[in-house]
């Protein structure tokens, strides 16, 4: 298991959409170690392949918060939501590939999700809390939307000059 660098908005390949994975191959597993140990390491409750740089329908995640709690990853392939609450949930959401930065999102508070596991079968789970709101943030990343994209224009742009003043001072030092 490699930690892999996450890429910072703005970044080209955090706007694309991911490309399906056709079948489970070693390289998808070890994309996958690579993705939670990045992910446990940032440290984060979720990750995208875009935000390493990988064009590839895979995101892991795990909400456990409590520390004295196994941690409970899971890795989703090719996921998809098969349903959503008509109930809302807004939650100050952040991101890896926006550092300390934060705002509000209205999501569904509960959705369900298919998605094919490393073990090559189809999974489909219900999610609530913040396991629902973490699992719509990493799919948005596959379909090249950032949490940002649900923010005000204003808060979007005030976020991303602070991005872009980031990258510049992480390139000079």
């Amino acid at each position: 298991m490699n930690v892999r660098p996450i890429l910072i908005h703005p970044d080209p390949r955090l706007k694309k959409v991911a490309e399906p994975v056709a079948r489970i191959t070693p390289e998808i597993e070890t994309l996958a170690a690579d993705m939670l140990a990045t992910m446990y390491d940032a440290p984060g409750i979720g990750l995208a392949a875009p935000q390493i740089g990988v064009g590839a329908r895979v995101f892991v995640m795990d909400a456990t918060r409590d520390p004295q709690a196994e941690p409970a990853p899971l890795v989703l392939v090719n996921p998809e939501v098969t349903w959503t609450s008509e109930a809302l949930n807004s939650y100050d959401e952040g991101c890896l590939s926006i550092p300390d930065q934060y705002g509000e999102v209205t999501r569904p508070a509960q959705v369900r999700m298919r998605w094919l596991g490393l073990d090559g079968k189809t999974h489909e789970r219900e999610f609530d809390e913040l396991w629902a709101t973490c699992a719509q943030h990493e799919l948005d990343h596959l379909d090249g939307i950032l949490f940002i994209d649900h923010l005000s224009a204003m808060k979007r742009q005030m976020i991303t000059r602070k991005m872009v003043k980031l990258k510049r001072e992480r390139a000079r030092a």
